[in-house]
């Protein structure tokens, strides 16, 4: 399981011309079943991503195809964690 924190970056101005894409993405990233959970980091600082089920590889090739990450809007951090417990509704998670 990861945690993909896009922070907001120097060219955080320029988020509107690339909003679109970056929506696009996030709906792929849905639709495929990597993304489990999309929002916002606040207070107004960037957004995050809990992926699953793909390994570090190609959700770092994933991160790199984002628009706002290309164009230096966000910085992206990908962060591993090895779930050890959970609820019971996200055993999945422990896979």
């Amino acid at each position: 399981m990861f945690v993909v924190l896009l922070k907001f970056a120097e060219n955080r101005s320029r988020a509107g011309q690339f909003m679109d894409g970056h929506k696009s993405w996030i709906q792929k990233g849905l639709a495929d079943g990597v993304f489990l959970v999309v929002g916002s980091l606040q207070p107004n600082l960037g957004g995050a991503v809990l992926a699953h089920g793909v390994t570090r590889e190609d959700l770092q090739a994933r991160v790199d195809q984002d628009p706002f990450v290309i164009e230096g809007i966000v910085s992206a951090e990908i962060i591993e964690i090895s779930p050890g417990q959970t609820d019971p509704r996200l055993e999945f998670l422990k896979a």
